[in-house]
């Protein structure tokens, strides 16, 4: 199999690894604390390979498209965070499950996006350019966005610590070694091979991260479904709302047809992987509901990106744009 065709068979592979993911962790349940282990080493690992797919000599003329970029930042942080709000308010008698629901729809996601905008025939180049911008807003604005939104849950204690954690360990050094490396490329033909070498693996990476995320988490969703049947209707209601919100804007903001189904992607995709590490340092008592949570939304967005690829196309057509 050449690298082309471990990118077109993406999807597949990644509905083996979820499947293959639950079997082990309902099967063997005592190997979920060493696949928990392996959550933020392998989704750094992905990230380090997805940041060496931005095309950084392009991240300025991509960041230059000043109408995508502020179609996607009302989208993502306006728009949503209101949806968000309005969802989950049925949540608040559940802390636990509250928190985890916040966590992952108030980021959009920065990873398997990009996938499913290209599936969907969406500029796929602009969304990787974006890539950091959305990292940057969305680590800024979620401990604003969870104060203001836990309401009857704020006794709820959330340190900012396992937030700086994260963007140093999960974004900032891989961005970093990235930017380093792609610009090593240039002066070193060693350096370049490595840069090669790495652009086969997303695929794997990200089907690593689905197995470490899903096989440690699944054990916990199984034995709490009572508890997190209330989130399910609010995760639905948000897979349905979402991308509608992100075809409006686009079409507010007169985007060409790839541009426009780019936003409404980007609206409907959530960042479950990235934040499971914050899932998991919540305290104790509400850490494994609240990660549970965060898993919950990633299998019924899994499901609903196979929808989007049929349907966005469909949705978003070139009488739309500009």
């Amino acid at each position: 199999m050449n690298r082309e065709q471990l990118e077109q068979n993406q999807i597949p592979l990644y509905f083996i690894a979820v499947a293959l993911a639950a079997v082990f962790g309902l099967l063997a349940p005592g190997g979920a604390s060493a696949l928990e282990a392996l959550v933020t080493p392998a989704i750094a690992v992905l990230m380090y390979a997805m940041f060496l797919q931005i095309p950084f000599l392009d991240l300025r003329a991509g960041l230059g498209n000043r109408r995508f970029m502020a179609a996607l930042l009302l989208a993502n942080f306006v728009l949503v965070p209101l949806l968000v709000w309005a969802g989950t308010r049925g949540l608040v008698e559940h802390p636990a499950v509250l928190v985890g629901a916040l966590l992952v729809l108030l980021t959009p996601c920065i990873d398997y996006v990009v996938v499913f905008t290209h599936l969907g025939k969406g500029d796929a180049r602009l969304t990787l350019a974006a890539t950091p911008v959305l990292l940057l807003v969305q680590l800024a604005l979620l401990p604003l966005y969870l104060a203001l939104m836990l309401g009857g849950a704020s006794h709820v204690e959330i340190s900012v610590v396992p937030f700086v954690e994260a963007f140093v360990l999960l974004i900032a050094l891989p961005l970093l070694l990235a930017v380093a490396t792609s610009a090593g490329a240039r002066r070193s033909a060693l350096v370049s091979k490595w840069n090669d070498a790495w652009a086969w693996l997303p695929v794997p990476a990200m089907a690593l991260v689905l197995i470490a995320v899903i096989g440690s988490q699944i054990g916990v969703v199984a034995s709490r479904l009572d508890d997190l049947l209330p989130v399910v209707p609010v995760y639905v209601g948000f897979a349905l709302l979402a991308p509608l919100l992100g075809w409006f804007v686009a079409r507010m903001f007169r985007l060409s047809t790839g541009e426009a189904r780019a936003v409404t992607f980007s609206a409907a995709t959530r960042n479950s992987l990235v934040v499971l590490p914050l899932a998991l340092a919540l305290p104790e008592s509400i850490r494994a509901l609240a990660a549970a949570a965060v898993i919950t939304q990633t299998l019924v967005e899994l499901v609903s990106e196979l929808v989007y690829v049929r349907v966005v196309p469909s949705l978003v057509r070139a009488d739309h744009s500009s």
